[in-house]
């Protein structure tokens, strides 16, 4: 049986849910991720729960395609963050039903962090859904290490967001990441990109919001990786490019990033 595929919404920010649906519909995907809260200022969320129109479209293009929503993003965990402030966001994940709500470390006090993160799953639970977090290399959060103990503090139920840029690009190491349990690891973020000695802040945040490979495209050690990753972990792909495209460019660009997880993953066996 083949891996579960689902296409990260960062991939095609541009499209409304919607569009975005229809689209991984065409290229092959399983399932999609929906960013329903703005991180950047230059790039949109579509916060589902404000706009009951683009919702019940959401829902529609989900029944008429059969793809389901793999997970909802993203929430930026600072000192002021609260789950009741939340609230509508994992309403909205579980009417879409959704599995899992991504959470991003912005919180120096880690130990504050956890506790914050900890209430979040509560709160998601309670709907249905898991959280987890997942570290980047200019984050609280940097690495894989600092990132399970925190989710480990945080309670038994919060997983780990693995990103195989952020993982290259941090130093984590491979032989912790075989001890990851797979309750911990719902799915694991696919990408490729060039790899360096080192990165500045600026070329990190460049490469992680604009200019990622397919797998295959760029040197990052993707096998290793997964077979690092529990057994058949499912995969997001989460493949941004710094060119816009049209809607049928996007289907094809899909489609190739499909194929080519396809060849890498027939590789691993």
């Amino acid at each position: 049986m083949n891996r579960p595929l689902s296409i990260a919404h960062l991939s095609a920010i541009e499209l409304a849910p919607p569009a975005l649906i229809h689209a991984a519909a065409e290229a092959g995907l399983d399932a999609v991720g929906l960013r329903l809260i703005k991180v950047t200022e230059d790039s949109p969320g579509y916060p589902l729960w404000q706009d009951p129109a683009m919702m019940q479209a959401t829902k529609d293009a989900l029944r008429q395609t059969g793809l389901r929503v793999n997970d909802i993003e993203f929430v930026k965990v600072t000192e002021e963050t609260t789950a009741k402030s939340l609230l509508p966001f994992f309403d909205a994940g579980a009417e879409l039903g959704a599995k899992t709500a991504i959470l991003a470390p912005y919180d120096p006090d880690l130990s504050r962090l956890a506790d914050t993160i900890g209430s979040l799953s509560d709160a998601a639970g309670e709907r249905g859904l898991g959280v987890v977090l997942e570290f980047f290399p200019w984050t609280s959060v940097p690495d894989l290490a600092t990132c399970l103990k925190v989710v480990e503090q945080a309670g038994d139920a919060v997983g780990v967001l693995v990103d195989s840029l952020h993982f290259d690009r941090s130093g984590s190491d491979l032989a912790q990441l075989r001890t990851v349990p797979a309750a911990r690891m719902p799915f694991v973020h696919l990408c490729d990109a060039p790899v360096q000695d080192s990165y500045t802040t600026e070329e990190l945040l460049h490469t992680a919001r604009g200019e990622r490979f397919a797998p295959g495209d760029g040197q990052i050690d993707l096998e290793a990786f997964l077979r690092a990753c529990p057994e058949g972990v499912p995969i997001g792909l989460e493949i941004p490019r710094p060119h816009p495209m049209t809607r049928d460019e996007r289907v094809q660009a899909f489609a190739d990033y499909v194929a080519k997880t396809r060849t890498l993953l027939s590789r691993i066996g």
